[in-house]
C-alpha cells in the first residue's frame, strides 16, 4: 500500500537482458571493446607504415583557449591563418599538401601569436623533405605521429625566504584602506574642484 504523498510506483521491467523465450536481447552489450581497442590501435599502425615518412596527422598552430577562465592556456588550433601562411610565404593550396592544416576563418588578433605560429611553420619547413615520385624514403628519417607537438610547460616552485616586513605586512587592512580610498576618490575631487571655483 502507497503511504504518504509520495510518486504512485510505476516501474517497467521490461528490459530483456538475456535471450528468451520473451524474445531477443534488448540490451546492448559491449564484450568486444578489448578486441576492438586493439584492432584499432593496429589499423592506426598500417596507416603511419603506409603514409610513412609523411606524419600522420597535420602540422597544427598553437592558439589560446577562449574564455576568460581559459584564456590563459595553449592547444593546437585547427589550422593557420592566411596572414600566417604569408609570414613563412606559403601559399594555402600548397601547404595543405605538404601537411599543412589551413583555416581561413580565424584571424590573428595579436603580433605575439603571429611570430609564434610563423616561426613554427618555419621550423617546419627546414625539416621538410619532398620526396618525388618513386623516390626511396632517407633511412634516418623518423616517423613522428604529431609534428611539433604542443611544448609542455615545466612547472617550477621559486621558494623564498620570509623577512621581518614580510611579516609585519598587513594585506587586509592594506586592500581595505585602498577599497576604501578608490571609493571615496571621486567625492574628494569633487569637494577640490568646489572650494576651487569658490
Amino acid at each position: 500500500m502507497v503511504k504518504h504523498n509520495n510518486i504512485i510506483p510505476n516501474i517497467h521491467c521490461k528490459k530483456k537482458y538475456l535471450q528468451s523465450s520473451r524474445g531477443p536481447l534488448k540490451v546492448k552489450l559491449a564484450l568486444n571493446q578489448a578486441t576492438r581497442k586493439k584492432a584499432r590501435r593496429v589499423k592506426r599502425a598500417a596507416k603511419a607504415a603506409a603514409m610513412a615518412p609523411a606524419p600522420l596527422q597535420k602540422l597544427k598552430p598553437i592558439v589560446q583557449c577562449p574564455t576568460q577562465k581559459y584564456s590563459a592556456k595553449q592547444r593546437l588550433g585547427r589550422g593557420f591563418t592566411l596572414e600566417e601562411l604569408a609570414g613563412a610565404s606559403l601559399h594555402p593550396s600548397y601547404a595543405r599538401t605538404v601537411g599543412i592544416a589551413v583555416d581561413a576563418r580565424r584571424r590573428n588578433r595579436c603580433e605575439e601569436s603571429l611570430k609564434l605560429n610563423v616561426a613554427r611553420l618555419e621550423a617546419y619547413k627546414a625539416n621538410l623533405v619532398i620526396l618525388k615520385k618513386g623516390d626511396a624514403a632517407p633511412t634516418d628519417s623518423l616517423v613522428a605521429t604529431v609534428p611539433q607537438p604542443l611544448p609542455a610547460k615545466k612547472h617550477t616552485v621559486v621558494t623564498e625566504e620570509v623577512t621581518d616586513e614580510m611579516k609585519e605586512f598587513k594585506a587586509y587592512t592594506t586592500m581595505r584602506v585602498a577599497r576604501q580610498e578608490s571609493k571615496v576618490k571621486g567625492y574628494r575631487a569633487s569637494v577640490a574642484n568646489r572650494k576651487k571655483k569658490d
